[in-house]
Formats: C-alpha cells, sequence, structure tokens
C-alpha cells in the first residue's frame, strides 16, 4: 500500500514542473504585447524592476494575468486600466500626474532646490567666517607696531 501512495505522489509531484501551454508554445504577438506591457509595470514585490525583468513568483503571476488577458482580446489601455484598478497606481512604472502622486513627481525637485539653498546658506557662513571685520584705526596702529617690531634685528642694534 506504501508503495502505491509513494507511486501516486510521485506522479502527481511531476504535474507541478508542467508548463503551460503558452509557456511551451508562445504566440509571437501576446507575447510582444506582454514584454512592451511589462515594462510599464512595476513589480509589487521588486519595487524597483518592472514585471518582465522580475523573477518573483508575483511577477509571473502577473505575467500570466496578462497574458490571459491579451487573449481575451483586451486593449493595451484596458489592461493598464485593470492593473491599476487592482494594484493602484503604483502598478504604473510612471505613475500619472495627480494629487495623490504629486509628491512622486515634484519631490525629487523640491529636494534638489532645498540642497541647493542649504549649500548657499553654508558656503555664506563660511565665507563669512573667514574674512574678517575691516580693522579700527587702535587696531591698524597696533598691527603696524607688532609688524615693525618684526623687522627690527634682534637684540636692538643692526652692526
Amino acid at each position: 500500500m506504501r508503495a502505491i501512495l509513494a507511486a501516486l505522489l510521485l506522479a502527481f509531484s511531476a504535474l507541478a514542473f508542467g508548463q503551460a501551454e503558452e509557456v511551451a508554445h508562445p504566440d509571437a504577438k501576446v507575447e510582444r504585447r506582454l514584454k512592451d506591457l511589462g515594462e510599464e509595470l512595476r513589480c509589487l514585490v521588486c519595487q524597483n524592476q518592472t514585471i518582465a525583468d522580475s523573477q518573483a513568483p508575483l511577477a509571473y503571476d502577473l505575467r500570466n494575468e496578462i497574458r490571459d488577458l491579451v487573449r481575451q482580446g483586451k486593449s493595451d489601455d484596458e489592461i493598464r486600466a485593470y492593473m491599476v484598478a487592482r494594484y493602484g497606481d503604483f502598478v504604473l512604472y510612471k505613475p500619472p500626474f495627480k494629487p495623490i502622486t504629486v509628491v512622486l513627481w515634484l519631490g525629487p525637485f523640491l529636494l534638489l532646490a532645498v540642497g541647493i539653498v542649504v549649500m548657499g546658506a553654508v558656503l555664506r557662513r563660511r565665507k563669512a567666517a573667514r574674512v574678517p571685520p575691516p580693522a579700527g584705526e587702535a587696531e591698524r596702529s597696533r598691527i603696524a607696531a607688532l609688524l615693525e617690531s618684526d623687522r627690527a634685528p634682534p637684540g636692538g642694534s643692526a652692526s
């Protein structure tokens, strides 16, 4: 009985390694559309890769989902709208400019502007710290006396 059960489990485990028909015999047009759409959609697991580039299991599932939608005759815009409705604007690699995504679009420029302002303030402070204030008449006389004493020969006489 154990041998029969082991044989059945072994036979059914082979199904886990089988390929779907569309992966085994891909349609060139479907795969081209899948690649183009996959380049526009973000992998929800990796977040820094498109689903076309990602090897994550979720990206594989999303590619299969897109493949099915293409076979159903959906347009690229309908597929994008479906993915956004299901996963939100985050799934788009280039999210649209909306009030909710304004930080994504303007954030880098705002950070750059803040950085430039801070750098300018730091440079102005450094420059102000290096330039001494102008000396008054008493200070100039003291500096001149010190310079004269430095020029005089040691010992007080110039023989």
